[in-house]
């Protein structure tokens, strides 16, 4: 009699072990599953990060005579001709685009003008080019990017770019996703400040 108890005890003993170490395994389970997720929750905003830290590479500096800006642009197929928005020549871009200001931080529409000969992207109050509000040589350029992050409190978060120089940033809302396309892939064909990465 005295061993069939000793038996039981050993049996329910055993049992209740393999149920703590079933628990804890569940646990383990669980506690692996949650570290696996922030890991890759982690790595997904670094690597968004790291995409907008980084400069794109896309497009390098291009200082060649004969380069047409407009043809070169169309071989990254944007269809130059469908968006009214913007202005393509073989030398220069132009368009309306509303950018933020530096001080007070609210937004205007201003006419920019990227020129591949004066080598610097300039903007007007308006459409005849006579009173120029400011500007950035292609030296001072060293990143183009879409602002994925919504660093700024913008019209429309979607259309909102930035054209970092080493003393600034400017952020401009354009009014159509293809002539952000156009003005992002434009503006990267003459910075040229950020050969420091390369």
């Amino acid at each position: 009699m005295f061993q069939v108890q000793f038996r039981e005890v050993e049996m329910s003993a055993l049992h209740e072990e393999r149920s703590r170490r079933e628990e804890l395994e569940r646990k383990l389970q669980e506690e692996t599953r949650l570290r696996e997720e922030i890991i890759n929750q982690q790595v997904k905003l670094r690597e968004k990060q790291r995409q907008q830290a980084r400069p794109l590479t896309r497009y390098l500096p291009i200082r060649n005579k004969e380069f047409d800006l407009r043809q070169h642009i169309e071989s990254a197929g944007h269809h130059v001709e469908a968006c009214s928005h913007v202005i393509v020549t073989a030398n220069s871009c132009r368009g309306f685009l509303h950018k933020m200001g530096n001080k007070f931080k609210t937004w205007h529409k201003r006419w920019f003008v990227f020129d591949r000969l004066k080598r610097s992207l300039t903007y007007y109050g308006d459409k005849t080019e006579t009173k120029q509000r400011g500007g950035i040589y292609f030296q001072a350029i060293e990143e183009v990017y879409v602002d994925h992050l919504r660093t700024v409190k913008s019209p429309n978060p979607k259309l909102t770019f930035c054209v970092k120089t080493y003393d600034r940033t400017y952020f401009l809302v354009a009014p159509t996703p293809e002539a952000m396309g156009i003005w992002i892939d434009v503006i990267f064909t003459g910075a040229e400040g950020y050969q420091q990465f390369l």
